[in-house]
């Protein structure tokens, strides 16, 4: 099946170590690694924050006071898949490294996980749907050369 098409905004917050993380996330790489988890056409935002955006962006659209790794806002599926992926620079770089992962390894993977998010996959809603989409990105880590995150 060929890859779809994506228009990309890649965008960096005011992040500390911002070097280090535009290093981990070169636009060409981005791109590949979200439309290897498309299933149709995208005009996909990312933006890269610092802790303080990210928990205020938690907080306000999920009540979650604190920091998370990734947050998907989509806004349509289809014909064209449109959202926003927010990843918080300083999370994500701490559980790479907690979890012995590059870190250019560990936004590949939020990145195909915010994608299906965008695409109407969710962990949330049960153990089967969690599976599903466990199994989507391991499917889709693996055939960018990404080991299994979990």
């Amino acid at each position: 099946m060929p890859l779809k098409t994506l228009s990309l905004s890649l965008q960096f917050g005011a992040i500390k170590d911002a070097a280090r993380h535009r290093a981990a996330l070169p636009r060409h790489s981005v791109v590949r690694w979200i439309r290897h988890a498309l299933a149709s056409d995208a005009e996909i935002t990312v933006r890269i924050v610092d802790a303080k955006e990210g928990q205020a962006l938690n907080r306000q659209y999920r009540q979650k006071d604190y920091a998370t790794n990734v947050l998907t806002f989509d806004y349509t599926r289809a014909p064209v898949v449109t959202a926003d992926l927010v990843l918080c620079a300083p999370v994500v770089a701490q559980e790479a490294k907690a979890n012995n992962k590059t870190l250019a390894a560990h936004y590949a993977h939020l990145l195909v996980h915010g994608t299906l998010h965008a695409q109407g996959f969710d962990h949330e809603t049960s153990s089967h749907d969690a599976d599903a989409m466990e199994a989507r990105e391991i499917a889709i880590l693996s055939g960018l050369g990404i080991a299994n995150p979990y």
